[in-house]
């Protein structure tokens, strides 16, 4: 029987046994987990007292250097090194992970002497890691370690000890990392994010790391790119609901736009705008409802965006101020088009 079979099995006999649950238990397992969130967002606050000297050793060291951020670790820690040099070389900070085994199997040649390494190890004993420390100090590279042991070999090498010591694990048996793993990623993170904001990096510096994808186009993407122009759903102040509800339906926006007398519509300007929830509160309120003018029900001064702005900066803003949709317009708040929620 093959390991995998075998673990297979082994999880198979763990199986609570058939039929439900009872109240009582299922409320316990709910208590529990809350239990977890609460603990665990302890140990992440509690981080905010180890910033200090050594933190501060770290930041200038990275800043200082010309190379790379070097991160290693294994197992578990090797997993979560991945990711924090992922982070690190998306915000600014050119990284890469070494797996220690790998590296003393020929990856040590990636190495530079401008780089800078950064070990992780929940025990601070870890011997892969441990053995590439001779490595390094021949190539004069200054080392930092996010390590879970005060007490450990690694911590007496390491140039600059972040302390992400836990005092238990939230697994039952205080054996599987995880409130480790957490607290090692937010330690991680703290770095990180002070590194960006030692480099003043911006939206612009984010964008050239994240070209694809939904973040790429969205600090990318220009509002002019992506707006609706056809079929907008325009209304004159002289019509009435009744007359303005087709052209609402059909543009399937949410709102109908209600622009200035006169000028032709390349010309006009938007002067409110009528939306669904408009519709339905009038219908509601007036037995009279679709004999009243637009201009009754329409929002003054509609929101509204210059067609120049990021795709992200359209979105935050109908996220913040719950609508869904923007008017784009230009200079001279001339309609050019509409963007809406459904885009993102």
């Amino acid at each position: 029987m093959s390991q995998v079979t075998s673990l297979h099995a082994y999880t198979l006999s763990k199986q609570p046994p058939n039929g439900p649950a009872s109240e009582r238990s299922v409320a316990t397992l709910l208590e529990q987990a809350q239990e977890i969130f609460r603990s665990q967002a302890d140990v992440i606050a509690g981080l905010a007292d180890r910033i200090g000297p050594s933190f501060d050793g770290a930041l200038n060291t990275i800043l200082q250097s010309k190379g790379h951020v070097v991160v290693t670790g294994v197992g578990k820690s090797g997993l979560i090194g991945q990711k924090i040099s992922a982070t690190l070389s998306s915000t600014g900070t050119a990284s890469f992970f070494l797996h220690p085994t790998e590296a003393l199997h020929g990856d040590l040649g990636r190495v530079a002497p401008a780089d800078v390494v950064l070990m992780i190890s929940n025990s601070g004993r870890t011997e892969e890691v441990m053995r590439l420390v001779p490595h390094f100090r021949r190539l004069g590279l200054p080392l930092i370690g996010l390590l879970g042991n005060p007490l450990s070999e690694l911590w007496g090498v390491v140039d600059h000890a972040l302390d992400v010591s836990v005092s238990r694990e939230t697994c039952p048996l205080n054996l599987a990392p995880t409130t480790s793993i957490l607290a090692t990623v937010a330690m991680a993170d703290a770095l990180a994010v002070s590194l960006m904001r030692a480099r003043d990096f911006q939206p612009e510096d984010f964008t050239r790391t994240h070209p694809g994808g939904t973040l790429g186009r969205d600090l990318s993407t220009e509002v002019r790119a992506v707006m609706r122009t056809e079929s907008l759903p325009l209304l004159t102040p002289d019509q009435t609901l009744r007359q303005a509800l087709p052209t609402i339906s059909e543009s399937r926006l949410g709102m109908g736009i209600v622009m200035e007398a006169g000028g032709g519509p390349s010309h006009a300007r938007p002067i409110g705008i009528v939306t669904d929830g408009d519709v339905r509160r009038a219908l509601e309120a007036e037995d009279n409802a679709l004999e009243l003018p637009i201009t009754r029900l329409m929002s003054l001064d509609p929101i509204t965006i210059s067609p120049d702005a990021p795709v992200a900066e359209a979105r935050d803003r109908m996220l913040s101020l719950k609508v869904k949709g923007l008017l784009v317009v230009n200079s001279e708040d001339r309609l050019l088009g509409v963007i809406d929620i459904f885009e993102f």
